[in-house]
């Protein structure tokens, strides 16, 4: 807790100001009730002392941020405090007589007054320096000519009497200043701030009882009791203030030196406006009907009028000035804020990395477009393999390549339609008001231009594009057009890149038979349509059948069987192929359990690479063996090649569950070996056992092909030198069976000894090897 808050919370849980203000009344009514004049007098100094240790305590438990104000206050209370102890015993010495010259020391308190009750509202506030004051003045005037017409010129000009002493005269008019200062304390301090009001009721008291001493001081020269009393009220007033917690606190900013807006100000304000030149007229015309209009008559009372007035005209000026100036500031503001809307549209429609337009800017051009039945088309490209360059120099060199491709794009269509960047390493381009013969030209030359090396960091490289266009058509809505952009672009990468593919129709409707394939796929497993075909596995140097491959079928009912490369791709897109795979898993070790324990055969099973993703992969493959008792090394698991040879998690991911199902006597075999990759060394370091040779490397049948046996040997001969098994697939005359034992491959499979056959007949066709081997 700060010092000046543990003031405030002291302040408040003891009320000193309410004490000090009780018992200084309390006293001051005891003192009037006194008989003996000498006792009286000596309360009285001694209650009004009491004003010096109030406001020096008041500085001390309160603490106020700005305390200077008070400081001088306290200098002014302490000079007024040894002037009332001076007077009384320089007189009752002889030294001084009816004009005491101890009155300079009275005059001197009044400046100091003043400065007090200026500077107190506004220590550190330069905005608020001059609020209050034309409010304070007005109303001051507006008192002032009720001063004058009802006590002045009635009991002193009209009556032809003059104080004797020039002090009756001035104090009330410095009391009538000190009344304004007072009164602007309790205009800018407002209803929080008790300590000013105090202050205010202060010089109202000091006014009171200067104005009752200069009537009644006419052939006396000692005050009434009234004003001894109205001046030690004052006094108390003060005490109480400093001591108020409030006076840590002053007066809240005020900008523009504007007052709080509260009814009772204004109507005061009102009041006083209106009622100063009624008075006057009222007092003037009493006087020329009764006494006559003397020059005193208009001296005080149309000055104070004419004051009232110029006032009036500087407030009025001083409103204006700040109507003009919150004017220029919310200007000012709402420009900022158009710029700042400005702004935040530019980069919630831009990209933050190209500085290009982003999918929502280009989804504004599209519709645009379409309602003004623009000809023209939206091309969209995606870099082939930029993952690819993430992995190798990370994110940082992918980032500049994408500022590389955006700046070349930007000079390959030089203005000739919108450049957009989507999502990663897609971009966009609007072309409009072009024919379709233009859009393709442009998308051509878009696709040519990409395959040209990109310099990026002190390397080249290369970024190659697919390319899917998609004309724009009268009333086609920005979605579709969005849409077939990208099925074009599909198109071109499931086509192996680097090209360009035009939206047709067709692509629309292959894309909505996917989507229905994998909508009735997702309950073939429930109505129990997936089929489990099983083709045997032969040993060449007998062709005895060693095992079965599981090869998964879909049976939809009252429909023809649908071929696995009419639905694997989209189970693979959508994920299905993870609760598809675990259960052709689980089904063929169930399945194959028998025949390993009758005939010893081994069973392969396809996985994809998205089921190596899961993270409990492995244990899913323990789990379906150790529920199947299939041992370990009856089972192979075929993956292809890509799933060794990428980078990268997921890749790493792969490698750790194939290597523990290894350890376990899983075997691994990669499919379609040598058609997807031409680097060899994960043979060596990657944990494989077999190779199946792809279909395509075997001669054709009927036909002799030295270039296909070359490959084959090597391939077998590459195997062999690694330690490694081979399987051939597709095979399928008794020529490729000769040419493959003579090389030395150890298994195949394929149509020449038997095609996948159901779980039934693959458990014929093992038995009946396994009688054969036994005679």
């Amino acid at each position: 807790m700060s010092t000046r808050a543990a003031g405030e919370r002291s302040g408040s849980a003891r009320p000193w100001w309410l004490w000090h203000l009780g018992v200084s009344v309390a006293v001051v009514l005891v003192t009037s009730l006194l008989p003996w004049e000498n006792a009286q007098k000596a309360l009285q100094l001694l209650c009004g002392a009491t004003v010096i240790p109030a406001v020096f305590l008041g500085l001390k438990l309160n603490r106020p941020r700005y305390p200077l104000g008070w400081r001088v206050l306290l200098v002014a209370s302490t000079v007024t405090i040894v002037s009332n102890v001076t007077w009384p015993v320089l007189q009752a010495t002889g030294v001084i007589g009816t004009s005491p010259a101890i009155d300079l020391l009275y005059y001197t308190t009044y400046p100091m007054l003043g400065v007090a009750l200026a500077i107190m509202p506004v220590q550190g506030r330069r905005s608020s320096a001059t609020a209050g004051y034309t409010e304070a003045g007005i109303i001051t005037s507006g008192a002032a000519v009720l001063w004058w017409t009802l006590l002045v010129d009635p009991l002193v000009i009209d009556a032809a009497q003059a104080p004797d002493q020039f002090h009756f005269v001035a104090y009330p008019m410095l009391d009538m200043v000190m009344f304004a200062l007072g009164l602007r304390l309790l205009l800018v301090g407002g209803a929080d701030s008790r300590a000013y009001r105090l202050m205010a009721a202060a010089m109202v008291a000091l006014l009171i009882a200067d104005t009752v001493a200069f009537v009644s001081s006419f052939g006396s020269a000692d005050p009434p009791a009234v004003s001894v009393l109205f001046w030690l009220l004052a006094n108390a007033m003060i005490g109480a203030a400093a001591l108020h917690p409030s006076m840590a606190r002053g007066a809240p900013p005020l900008p523009d030196g504007q007052l709080p807006d509260t009814v009772r100000t204004a109507r005061v304000y009102l009041v006083t406006v209106v009622a100063t030149p009624i008075m006057t007229g009222i007092f003037l015309l009493y006087e020329s009907r009764t006494s006559g209009v003397a020059p005193a008559d208009i001296i005080a009372p149309v000055g104070a009028t004419a004051l009232t007035a110029a006032l009036v005209v500087i407030r009025m000026r001083q409103l204006n000035l700040v109507a003009r100036r919150r004017s220029a500031a919310l200007e000012q503001s709402l420009r900022s804020e158009a710029e700042l809307q400005r702004e935040l549209r530019e980069h919630a429609q831009h990209d933050l990395l190209t500085g290009l337009p982003n999918r929502s800017l280009l989804h504004e051009r599209i519709t645009s477009a379409g309602l003004g039945g623009s000809p023209g088309a939206l091309v969209v490209l995606d870099l082939d393999d930029f993952k690819d360059v993430n992995d190798r120099f990370g994110h940082a060199m992918g980032d500049d390549l994408l500022v590389a491709v955006a700046a070349r794009l930007g000079e390959i269509l030089g203005g000739r339609g919108l450049l957009a960047r989507l999502d990663s390493d897609e971009f966009a381009v609007l072309l409009t008001d072009a024919a379709p013969a233009e859009t393709s030209a442009h998308a051509q030359e878009v696709l040519v231009a990409m395959r040209r090396p990109v310099r990026v960091q002190g390397h080249e490289l290369f970024a190659t594009a697919s390319v899917g266009l998609r004309r724009l058509e009268p009333h086609l809505g920005t979605e579709d057009v969005l849409r077939d952009a990208y099925l074009a672009l599909h198109s071109a990468k499931a086509a192996g890149g680097d090209q360009l593919a035009i939206f047709d129709r067709k692509l629309r409707e292959d894309r909505l038979a996917r989507a229905r394939t994998v909508e009735r796929l997702r309950g073939a497993l429930g109505r129990d349509e997936l089929l489990i075909y099983y083709q045997p596995l032969v040993r060449l140097a007998d062709e005895h059948l060693v095992g079965v491959e599981a090869l998964i079928r879909w049976q939809p009912a009252g429909e023809k069987m649908i071929p696995p490369d009419r639905f694997i791709p989209e189970a693979e897109d959508s994920g299905l192929i993870v609760p598809i795979g675990a259960w052709v898993l689980r089904e063929a070790c169930r399945v194959v359990s028998e025949w390993h324990r009758r005939h010893g055969a081994v069973v392969s099973v396809n996985v994809s690479p998205r089921q190596l993703r899961e993270p409990d992969f492995a244990e899913q493959v323990l789990d379906a063996l150790r529920a199947s008792a299939l041992p370990p090394t009856a089972l192979i698991l075929e993956i292809t090649e890509g799933v060794l040879v990428d980078s990268g998690m997921v890749t790493e991911q792969a490698i750790r569950h194939l290597t523990a199902l290894r350890e376990h006597g899983v075997r691994v075999a990669v499919d379609d070996f040598g058609t997807g990759y031409s680097s060899l060394a994960y043979l060596r370091d990657l944990p494989i056992d077999h190779i199946k040779i792809d279909k395509s490397f075997m001669p054709a049948p009927g036909e002799p092909d030295p270039a296909a046996r070359t490959l084959v040997k090597a391939i077998i001969d590459l195997a062999a030198g690694l330690a490694l098994g081979t399987i051939a697939e597709g095979v399928e005359t008794l020529e490729q069976v000769e040419l493959l034992r003579e090389l030395g491959c150890e298994r195949a499979q394929g149509y020449y000894f038997a095609r996948p056959v159901p779980e039934g007949d693959a458990a014929e066709l093992l038995g009946r090897a396994s009688r054969t081997a036994k005679v």
